[in-house]
């Protein structure tokens, strides 16, 4: 049955978060992502960061979210990526239609997944 999920990682500038962007639409791996700035606050090492970010929220097919979080992990510059799926309990019909058209991919086989 087809389900949304949400993919949501943190990377440190704008290059970065429209570099990882435009990959995994390329890829066909997340429908829309969009892109936050904030500032995180954290203990990395024994030390209190404050730290300005960019947040991506991937939409994509709940089925992807393995390949495409594998994906995030390869491609990610920090040493422990954020990388959190989010269950989506409801969403628009015509929006999850058009999720799962633009994410349509080929197999070498000739099918479609």
């Amino acid at each position: 049955m087809p389900a949304l999920a949400i993919l949501v990682t943190t990377v440190d500038s704008l290059v970065q978060a429209q570099r990882l962007t435009r990959a995994v639409i390329e890829k066909k791996l997340a429908a829309c992502v969009q892109v936050t700035p904030l500032v995180s606050h954290y203990v990395w090492e024994g030390s209190y960061c404050e730290t300005n970010e960019f947040k991506l929220e991937m939409k994509l097919r709940a089925e992807d979210y393995p390949i495409l979080a594998d994906f995030v992990r390869s491609a990610h510059n920090y040493e422990t990526p954020e990388i959190i799926r989010l269950a989506v309990e409801a969403v628009e019909p015509a929006y999850l239609a058009w999720v799962y058209e633009v994410t349509k991919r080929h197999l070498g086989n000739g099918d479609e997944l």
